[in-house]
């Protein structure tokens, strides 16, 4: 790892300080006329200094921000602000200090608004495609195994590996769902995370589902991290999960692929805990997977709650390093906050707002390991979701709470601000989802609209909320970043990331890595 004094100077030479005196001038709440006049001017100053770094990336990170939209790194920022006690809007989260920003268009091949599978294969391949697919070109039909053949798409992993690169993927999610999966597996579906998931034809002809795909990843000496959750897919549908002992694995085909694993790695590590997780010597381990629970992780506001204990997104993050970093010839490595996307799916700000707070930890976590002279670090996400924040609040307002106007003077009102019929509502709202409530709206005035478990309200009733269509934004450091600017389709990501792996800018063809 990088000394202090070199990390700080891989700041300041990738644009750091555009931002960063942006942070350090801008007041909570008190600002007056000059000093916003004067905060403007330095941020132009700051940006005549910003210097593209132009040399090969040595390291690549690629984080996911599943589901993270534009509103939903905006409610984040102020939440995380107001949890420290300032205002909130003035905030900014780890990854909105990187200098280059640009929008993302998301689209599928076959959908307006995207799922997670098109979408990550489009920034980890080069190739946008349709809905549902894992690594495969829009050709293949879906759910139809006997499509894939000849259709399949060539990582950005696949070709780390085959440079010599160490590898990692890293989620809160399980690690074989949508967003990790298209980093290593070619599936057709995105369900067919077990054997179990299979239809009859794709069993017959022995068509690997995507757990298995991660074992017997054939490229380079294969992945060096895996942790996430998951652990369900890759154990026998014979065996008692370790943790829940009344639960068991899924695997039809009797195989114990966390045991395979450590068959096929010399100094390999499966750990199913926080224990055995800590316990893990990055220094002695060259093949690490840790799958905590049977499903997905919980989320980082329930964490604390699990007997077995778990991890935190920031904790895998800076193991992963610790291991992926030996390697001279660089690294690879995909993070994934999993979750802020399942709880906008419930309907429930709270946890998608803490979830992006924890991913933006992770964030600060690798800058804080890596020197943005010779690692890319990218920060996006795959799609938003129908989240919203409105109303009109007063300067301040909790973010989590009902929306409190002002008099017109800067000061809050005595009241809150209601609907056409008088009653009080959130600043946070959900276009579509189960906070749906039928027939006259419910007076808020005495429900606690910050609490952990509350529900935002929806405007169309539907069991699970829906990702969204608009653009999101991508934040980038390091070499290569300047690439990312204006508006771009979403396989450019991959483009980007090959480039600066490739000559860090100077022209060139074809799919070679690291060369």
């Amino acid at each position: 790892m990088v000394r202090r004094e070199d990390r700080l100077k891989g700041l300041l030479a990738a644009g750091m300080m555009l931002l960063v005196l942006c942070v350090l001038t801008v007041a909570a709440h008190g600002a007056g006329p000059e000093q916003w006049f004067e905060n403007g001017r330095r941020a132009v100053e700051a940006a005549k200094r910003l210097r593209q770094v132009r040399r090969r990336a040595k390291n690549v990170i690629l984080f996911i921000g599943d589901g993270m939209g534009v509103s939903t790194v905006t409610a984040a920022r102020i939440l995380e602000g107001q949890l420290r006690g300032n205002s909130g809007e003035e905030n900014l989260l780890s990854f909105e200090r990187l200098p280059y920003v640009a929008l993302s268009k998301t689209y599928n091949t076959n959908q307006q608004v995207p799922d997670s599978a098109g979408a990550m294969t489009a920034m980890v391949t080069g190739v946008k495609t349709k809905a549902g697919l894992i690594a495969v070109n829009q050709n293949v039909v879906r759910g139809d195994y006997s499509t894939v053949s000849g259709n399949e798409l060539t990582t950005i992993v696949e070709l780390a590996e085959e440079a010599g690169m160490s590898t990692g993927v890293v989620t809160t999610a399980r690690i074989t769902h949508a967003t990790p999966a298209a980093t290593y597996a070619h599936s057709p579906e995105r369900n067919w995370e077990d054997d179990r998931d299979l239809p009859a034809d794709a069993k017959a002809a022995d068509f690997p589902d995507i757990a298995r795909q991660l074992i017997e990843f054939p490229y380079g000496d294969g992945l060096e991290v895996a942790l996430g959750g998951g652990r369900r897919s890759f154990l026998p549908a014979t065996m008692p999960d370790p943790e829940y002992p009344d639960l068991t694995g899924e695997r039809d085909d009797g195989r114990n692929l966390a045991g395979e694993w450590l068959d096929r790695y010399p100094f390999s590590e499966y750990v199913w805990n926080k224990a055995q997780f800590d316990a893990v010597d990055p220094y002695d381990t060259e093949h690490l997977l840790g799958l905590f629970e049977p499903s997905h992780m919980k989320y980082e506001y329930d964490r604390s709650s699990d007997a077995a204990g778990e991890p935190s997104l920031s904790e895998m993050t800076s193991k992963a390093l610790d291991i992926l970093s030996r390697n001279e010839k660089g690294f690879l490595l995909m993070v994934e906050g999993g979750r802020i996307d399942h709880a906008h799916h419930a309907g429930n700000a709270f946890r998608a707002l803490t979830e992006t707070i924890e991913f933006s930890n992770a964030v600060e976590t690798a800058l804080d390991r890596v020197d943005l002279k010779e690692t890319l670090v990218i920060v996006t996400a795959d799609h938003s979701h129908a989240f919203t924040m409105s109303g009109y609040p007063t300067r301040g307002n909790d973010i989590l709470g009902k929306v409190v106007g002002n008099d017109g003077r800067g000061e809050p009102s005595a009241d809150y601000a209601t609907d056409s019929g008088g009653l009080p509502y959130t600043t946070l709202g959900y276009a579509n989802g189960p906070g749906y409530i039928p027939g006259e709206r419910p007076d808020l005035s005495s429900v606690d609209t910050a609490s952990a478990d509350y529900r935002q309200e929806a405007a169309v009733p539907m069991r699970s909320e829906t990702h969204s269509g608009e653009d999101v934004a991508i934040y980038a450091g390091g070499p290569g970043a300047y690439l990312l600017h204006g508006v771009q389709e979403q396989n450019v990501i991959y483009h980007v990331i090959e480039e600066a792996l490739r000559r860090g800018g100077s022209e060139s063809k074809g799919r070679h890595v690291g060369r």
